[in-house]
C-alpha cells in the first residue's frame, strides 16, 4: 500500500508528462534587456558572489559557495520571505530538524519508493529531508485534532538535500539543479471541505512573493502524470530568467487530500463525540532560493554588469546594488 500514490483530484488535467501539462495565467512581461544579457553563472562569477570551483573542490558536482554580496542577499531573502508569510499571510513559524527518522520519511511519501534520491546515514538510520514538508507533515502526527485548531498554517525555512539522480547530465551549468539548497517552505492541516480553497490561498501566496520582487511569472496546472507522488492536485510557479531566457520553477504548491495525513495517522475530531476524520494537508515553496537568486540577478542585471536590488529587499540587504568589479 506504501507504493500506491494518491489519486489525482477530477479537476487535475489528463496527461502522462510535463508536455501535457496546463498554462493558465501569466503576471507581467519576460523581461527584455536591450544589451546582451549574461546567465547567471557568468553574471554571479564576474561579481564574485558565487564560486563553483571552490563548491566543486569542497563537496563535488552541483554544490556551490556564496560570497559576501551574494551570501547576504540569500539571507535577505530568507528574512523577507518568513516575514511576510509570518506577518502578512498569517502563518507560524518553525524551526525543524534535517535529519529524521524512516517512518517520518513514509509519512511524507518519500519513502519507499524515493530512497534512492535520498541522503541516508545507515548506522542511525536518519535521513536528510528533502524539503520542509517531511518534518512538518509529521508535526502532528498519532495527534487527534480538534476542529477549533483548524486551520493550522506553518512556514519553515530549512536546507533541503537531493541526490537528483533523475537529473544526471542534465542543467548541469550554474546553480538551477544543485545537491543542497535553501528553501521556505508553507504547509497547511486543514479540515477535508476547505482544502480546495486553501489550495488557491496557498497558491496566491506564493504569487505575492513573485509579484513584490517584480519577477514576471506563469502558472501551470500539472497533469495527472507531472503531479507528485503524495499529490491530488497540483500548480507550479515559473518565473522568467532573462540571461538564460526560460522559465524556471520556483513553486510547486500541492493538495495532498488526506493522502499524508493516512500515512502519519494526522485526524481531528468536526466535533465534540463524533469519530475522528483525517485532516487534508497542503505544502507550496514560497520559495525555494537558488531559482530565485538566479531571476534576481539575470532580470535585474546592468549593461556594466552590476545588479540592481529589488526595493522590497534592500531593507533586509542594506545595499540596493551589487556593484560591478
Amino acid at each position: 500500500m506504501l507504493a500506491l500514490p494518491n489519486l489525482p483530484h477530477t479537476s487535475t488535467p489528463e496527461g502522462l508528462d510535463e508536455t501535457c501539462n496546463v498554462v493558465l495565467r501569466h503576471w507581467g512581461d519576460p523581461t527584455e534587456l536591450d544589451f546582451e544579457a549574461q546567465p547567471h553563472w557568468d553574471l554571479a562569477e564576474n561579481l564574485g558572489i558565487i564560486d563553483f570551483q571552490r563548491g566543486v573542490k569542497l563537496s563535488g558536482s552541483r554544490f556551490y559557495t556564496l560570497h559576501g554580496y551574494g551570501a547576504r542577499l540569500e539571507r535577505a531573502i530568507i528574512s523577507w520571505m518568513l516575514d511576510l508569510h509570518g506577518g502578512e499571510h498569517g502563518y507560524t513559524e518553525v524551526a525543524l530538524p534535517i535529519l529524521v527518522r524512516r517512518e517520518i520519511m513514509e509519512g511524507s511519501g518519500n519513502l519507499p519508493l524515493f530512497a534512492d534520491n535520498l541522503y541516508h546515514d545507515e548506522e542511525d538510520d536518519l535521513w536528510l529531508i528533502p524539503t520542509a514538508e517531511v518534518p512538518v507533515t509529521n508535526l502532528h502526527r498519532d495527534e487527534i485534532l480538534s476542529s477549533d485548531e483548524l486551520p493550522l498554517c506553518y512556514v519553515a525555512h530549512t536546507p533541503c538535500f537531493r541526490r537528483e539522480k533523475a537529473a544526471a547530465g542534465r542543467d548541469t551549468r550554474g546553480i538551477k539543479r544543485v545537491h543542497q539548497f535553501n528553501k521556505v517552505e508553507m504547509y497547511k492541516f486543514v479540515e477535508p471541505d476547505t482544502s480546495f480553497d486553501e489550495l488557491e490561498a496557498l497558491l496566491g501566496n506564493a504569487e505575492t512573493v513573485c509579484q513584490r520582487l517584480d519577477l514576471p511569472y506563469r502558472i501551470l496546472q500539472l497533469c495527472a502524470g507531472d503531479i507528485s507522488f503524495p499529490s491530488a492536485k497540483s500548480y507550479d510557479i515559473e518565473v522568467w530568467a532573462a540571461g538564460s531566457q526560460e522559465w524556471l520553477e520556483v513553486s510547486s504548491c500541492s493538495n495532498c487530500t488526506d493522502f499524508q495525513a493516512r500515512r502519519a495517522n494526522v485526524r481531528y475530531r468536526p466535533a465534540v463525540g463524533e469519530r475522528p476524520r483525517f485532516v487534508h494537508t497542503l505544502n507550496g515553496s514560497g520559495l525555494a532560493l537558488p531559482r530565485v537568486i538566479i531571476a534576481i540577478l539575470e532580470n535585474n542585471q546592468q549593461p556594466d554588469g552590476s545588479v540592481v536590488i529589488p526595493e522590497v529587499l534592500r531593507p533586509y540587504t542594506g545595499f540596493d546594488t551589487i556593484p560591478a568589479k
